[in-house]
């Protein structure tokens, strides 16, 4: 006879709840933006992150990416070119 064994998915990558909150603001904002978000793989997601992130140095410039980045996934771009 076989056991049974439960199995849990979850979702991979950077998820809404995870997300800084003026990136989540921005993706509620525009929610064509942010379903395109929710459909990006995890590659993708992380790399717009990463891309955010990247700013500590020059904090002037977040805002300034996390348009860009609404903007690219309005126009359904997974990345920047």
């Amino acid at each position: 006879m076989g056991s049974q064994v439960e199995v849990v998915f979850e979702a991979e990558g950077p998820q809404r709840d995870d997300l800084p909150i003026d990136v989540a603001a921005a993706l509620t904002a525009d929610p064509q933006a942010g379903e395109a978000f929710d459909a990006l793989a995890q590659f993708y997601r992380r790399a717009f992150l990463d891309w955010i992130d990247a700013t500590k140095r020059r904090p002037d410039q977040r805002p300034l990416r996390v348009a860009e980045m609404v903007e690219l996934l309005r126009a359904d771009k997974k990345q920047r070119s």
